[in-house]
């Protein structure tokens, strides 16, 4: 067994944060906070994940089916701005609602004199933010974090000696009242009905989300009293805050809870129990939970001569240096850290920002955006060793397969199930308003359910594979089977059909972008059909649905190279109206599809190549989440200076002081798309076996991975010394046939037993049987 001692990750800084994107973020999943670390004045801005503007509603376009058929027509005629006009005109929809801020709890410190020895920090295996600075003779300290557990946020304040006076209160941009109790205040609000107009945000007396937030002081000495909406805590050396939320949102396709009470009685109820534990217990448990999960991982990328420094600092010296291996390390655990503070079972998923929001209308809604985004959130999930943070993804999805059913059904004629761009908590399916590039978009439930089928080859879980995994991925297919229709030269396509958020030129030179069959249509279907035919071979069901399947995929469009040699993106070879565009659509084959493989489709491979040489040189990769595929397709390709080249491109161009992606402005895919692609340059398994450090770069000389998983059930540790593998071991979950690929040299494959295996053969591994890897002496 490879072992090492866990390494601590931390953020840290020697001033408080001036802006929000400077705060550091905690989290449970369901409740999010922003740590400032000021002085004598703190705030924590606060989240709840089911706080949302609207309510159930329909938002279906009764009128959009009518148009289809003459879309249709006018698209296969070749007139396809006529068609698009048609499109906006009458078949896209209404915009979905926002992820709105719960509130912010103040800390205000009674104190005179100038601080000194100031710091603040982000414990990443602990998930606890601490600030502290001395203040003439008092040294205070504040740490704060989120407990799973217990469902509340806990600050604890100390001094060493009984100097403490602070008053703690609750404000919120939503509309609310204060309640005050016995060393209590208690926040009530609601929240919008609708914020879709800039700058003008409705409310309605008898509808939307309602909150309650509930703050508690408590300490062993000294006084407490309450006044003007306010704790005062005066005269004592510690103090200990908890503060929990909550809303009446039941689910996606009920109306809040009217019964009030029941809201404000499980909030109370969870403040009481953490009443019941010290702050030393409520702590244990919130690391053993927190480092339960995170601790499942560790990697070193080399040495650096920055750990001194702090984080802001050291950003801005990688801004011109671009090279500190640690720092990149870092940002690598600070995704897995991002991703399981803002996803856990039970929870919503991660949207645009995680669950990390201050605005009443944030950017793009924060809500969830299908045509990479969210997906792009869950790219880490499997590969990192954080499957359980999956799990909200799964729950939205299946929700999404009853709202979609409508969808299909009333827009399309269709069975089955659909969901287009954008998603949010009342898991709208329908097209947004706007341009047909992004409205217009029925595809996100063939990419969705790529996260379902790709929990089971990690995992292999065939419970879950027959019980949720192939009933949505059946569903989906169901859609699309009907949504197909006969094109040129008898393939099947889609029609109308984008490339997200791209557009082309007509041929009287108009941007447009509707036609038909694009290229990652047609990828997007066929990987769905490809998992729904080999789901059903394993299951042994639905002969007769494969059948169709199988007939239906043989009649996709293939992949076409234009005579640039490229990959199209579209089923002609129309003029890009946007040559830099930031998303890489008909590269979804090479990442993160399989399609484009060296094995397989070696010439698509070069021609993958050539698409992304040839989107980067126009200006591609120019936000943060795609700079981050940038790094994943890469890799796929085994570059590794180009993957590294993108790694620092990331962290100098798109990162904000507190390591978030800087889109601009803040999105949280960026970190979440930089943390996989680190995770695909030291370990592929997407073509049937392990591939080992497929994509090392030269600044990575020396280092290890170790907890990394591979598809098909293994938990993986690798280490290398000057770019050469020194040893691997692997540990597999399941019973299964096992292969592994190293491309620099032969591999020797030691079994327990003292059986060697020598590469490239495939081996059996017994569940939780280990074996290790060493370079085969010749």
């Amino acid at each position: 067994m490879i072992t090492t001692n866990q390494k601590t990750w931390k953020l840290w800084y020697d001033k408080p944060a001036a802006r929000w994107e400077e705060a550091l973020p905690l989290g449970n999943g369901r409740l999010g906070a922003m740590v400032f670390g000021g002085i004598q004045n703190e705030r924590i801005q606060l989240n709840e994940d089911t706080l949302w503007s609207g309510t159930v509603q329909d938002k279906t376009n009764y009128e959009a089916y009518d148009y289809l058929q003459e879309a249709r027509q006018l698209i296969f005629e070749g007139k396809y701005a006529e068609a698009e006009q048609l499109i906006e005109a009458n078949m896209v929809g209404e915009d979905g609602e926002a992820y709105q801020p719960l509130g912010d709890l103040y800390i205000d410190h009674h104190f005179n004199g100038t601080a000194s020895n100031y710091k603040r920090e982000l414990s990443l295996n602990t998930g606890i933010a601490k600030t502290e600075c001395t203040v003439d003779e008092a040294h205070y300290t504040r740490e704060t974090f989120i407990s799973n557990p217990h469902q509340v946020l806990a600050v604890r304040i100390q001094a060493n000696q009984p100097s403490i006076h602070i008053s703690a209160y609750l404000g919120s941009l939503l509309q609310h009242t204060i309640e005050e109790a016995e060393n209590q205040v208690t926040l009530r609000g609601r929240s919008p009905i609708s914020v879709k107009v800039p700058n003008q945000i409705e409310y309605d007396e008898h509808d939307g989300i309602q909150f309650i937030v509930c703050l508690q002081a408590i300490t062993n000495e000294g006084t407490i009293t309450v006044q003007n909406n306010k704790i005062e805590i005066s005269d004592t050396d510690s103090v200990l805050l908890l503060l929990t939320a909550n809303t009446n949102f039941t689910k996606f396709n009920e109306k809040p809870d009217s019964n009030l009470e029941k809201m404000s009685g499980e909030a109370y109820q969870w403040l009481k129990t953490a009443t019941q534990s010290t702050f030393d217990q409520l702590l244990d448990q919130h690391i053993q939970a927190h480092g339960q999960l995170f601790s499942r991982m560790d990697i070193h990328l080399g040495e650096s001569n920055h750990n001194h420094l702090p984080t802001d600092v050291r950003l801005q010296q990688y801004k011109s240096e671009k090279n500190d291996p640690e720092l990149e390390a870092l940002y690598f655990q600070y995704g897995r850290y991002l991703l399981l503070t803002s996803s856990l079972p039970g929870t919503q998923a991660a949207n645009l920002q995680g669950i990390w929001n201050q605005s009443v209308q944030p950017p793009w809604n924060c809500d969830y955006t299908t045509n990479i985004n969210v997906e792009m959130n869950y790219w880490p999930a499997e590969v990192c060793n954080l499957s359980e943070c999956h799990q909200p993804l799964f729950d939205m999805i299946e929700d999404l397969s009853q709202s979609g059913e409508k969808t299909a059904s009333e827009l399309y004629g269709a069975r089955g199930w659909a969901v287009h761009h954008n998603v949010d908590l009342w898991r709208m399916s329908t097209p947004s308003s706007g341009q047909a590039s992004w409205a217009f978009w029925p595809l996100a439930g063939a990419w969705l359910t790529s996260h379902i089928w790709e929990h089971y080859l990690f995992t292999r879980d065939h419970q879950f594979l027959r019980d949720k995994a192939y009933p949505l991925m059946k569903g989906a297919a169901e859609f699309f089977l009907d949504w197909l229709i006969e094109g040129p030269n008898g393939y099947l396509v889609t029609n109308p059909s984008t490339s997200p958020e791209n557009k082309f030129l007509t041929n009287e030179g108009q941007p447009c972008s509707v036609s038909f069959a694009s290229t990652m249509d047609m990828t997007l279907i066929r990987e769905l059909f490809s998992n729904c035919i080999e789901a059903c071979g394993l299951l042994s069901i639905d002969e007769e649905f494969c059948e169709q399947v199988k007939a239906a995929k043989k009649r996709l469009v293939p992949f076409q190279i234009n005579d640039k040699g490229r990959i199209q993106e579209w089923f002609k070879d129309f003029p890009e109206y946007e040559p830099g565009h930031r998303h890489l659509s008909h590269l979804y084959g090479l990442y993160p599809g399989n399609q484009i493989n060296p094995f397989q489709t070696a010439e698509l491979m070069h021609a993958a190549r050539k698409s992304l040489e040839a989107r980067i040189e126009k200006g591609g990769g120019h936000t943060g989440w795609s700079c981050a595929w940038l790094i994943n397709l890469f890799a796929r390709l085994q570059d590794g200076e180009q993957a590294y080249l993108y790694i620092q491109t990331l962290l100098a161009r798109s990162t904000h002081t507190n390591l978030f992606d800087d889109h601009p402005p803040f999105q949280i895919d960026g970190n979440f798309g930089g943390t996989a692609g680190i995770a695909e340059m030291l370990v592929q398994s997407h073509l049937g076996g392990i591939d080992l450090l497929p994509a090392l770069p030269k600044k990575w000389a020396s280092g290890y991975i170790r907890g990394i998983r591979a598809r098909g059930g293994y938990i993986i540790h690798v280490e290398w010394e000057n770019h050469r593998l020194k040893k691997a071991e692997i540990v597999s979950t399941r019973s299964g046939e096992c292969q592994v690929r190293y491309s620099h040299a032969p591999l020797k494959i030691s079994k327990s037993d003292g059986t060697v295996f020598e590469h490239p053969q495939t081996f059996f591994m017994e569940e939780n049987e280990k074996v290790m890897i060493t370079i085969h002496s010749m």
